[in-house]
C-alpha cells in the first residue's frame, strides 16, 4: 500500500504535463539553463515525486514558484534576506501538491508581501527562467525553481513577512549585478542578464 507521502508527491498525468509545458515554453538564456531545462525535462517526465510534502527535504528535490517583483517607474527588482538560507533571494516558495506554479505565486505574493499577484507582461503568467539548485544549510535539498516575474508598486508594500525575511531591498539591474555572487541566490545574476535582455526585446517589439 503507498505511503501518505508517495500519494502527495507523485502529480497526476495532467499536472505533469501542464509542467512540462511550462518548462518547454523557456528559451534557455545559456548553456547551464539549458542543462537545468534538460534535466527539470527528465525529472518531470520519469514519474519522480516533484511536491515537497514534509519540510524540509522530503523529497529530495522538488519544485519552487520564485517571483520577482518589479517597480516599473524606476527601474528597480525587489530581492529579500531570506532568514534560513541567509542569502538575498527573489521571493517565492514550495509548490503545494498538484498546485500550479502560479497559483503558489499569488499564494505566497499575498502571504509574504501582502500585495496581490500582477504578472508583467514580458512573459505573463509563465516563468522567463529555471534552475536546479542544491540549497545550503540544515535539510540540504535541491530546489527546481521556475522564476516569475511580476509588476509591483514599492508603495503598496508596506509589510512582509518577518518570519522569513529580515529585510527588503528594491534595486536596480545594474545594483544587483554590483552585489557580490557569494551573498545572492546563486543564479541571480544569470537572471538579471536575461531579465534585462528580455525588456530590451520587448521595448524593441513596441508600436512607435
Amino acid at each position: 500500500m503507498a505511503s501518505t507521502d508517495d500519494l502527495l508527491t507523485t502529480p497526476d498525468d495532467q499536472s505533469r504535463s501542464r509542467l512540462l509545458d511550462l518548462v518547454g515554453a523557456i528559451e534557455p538564456w545559456d548553456e547551464l539553463e539549458r542543462t537545468h531545462l534538460d534535466t527539470a525535462t527528465q525529472w518531470i517526465a520519469g514519474g519522480a515525486p516533484i511536491y515537497r510534502v514534509r519540510k524540509p527535504d522530503v523529497p529530495d528535490m522538488h519544485l519552487v514558484s520564485y517571483f520577482v517583483a518589479l517597480d516599473g517607474t524606476h527601474g528597480r527588482l525587489l530581492l529579500v534576506a531570506h532568514r534560513k538560507a541567509g542569502l538575498w533571494l527573489p521571493a517565492g516558495g514550495h509548490v503545494e501538491p498538484d498546485e500550479d506554479p502560479w497559483a503558489t505565486v499569488v499564494r505566497e505574493c499575498q502571504e509574504e508581501l501582502g500585495i496581490e499577484a500582477v504578472a508583467s507582461p514580458i512573459v505573463g503568467e509563465r516563468p522567463l527562467f529555471l534552475t536546479v539548485t542544491r540549497t545550503r544549510g540544515l535539510g540540504t535539498h535541491t530546489d527546481v525553481s521556475l522564476w516569475y516575474v511580476l509588476n509591483a508598486d514599492p508603495r503598496t508594500i508596506t509589510l512582509y513577512d518577518e518570519s522569513e525575511f529580515d529585510a527588503i531591498r528594491w534595486l536596480t539591474d545594474e545594483q544587483v549585478l554590483d552585489v557580490p555572487a557569494e551573498v545572492l541566490d546563486p543564479h541571480m545574476h544569470r537572471f538579471t542578464h536575461k531579465l534585462r535582455h528580455a525588456q530590451a526585446k520587448g521595448q524593441q517589439g513596441m508600436p512607435r
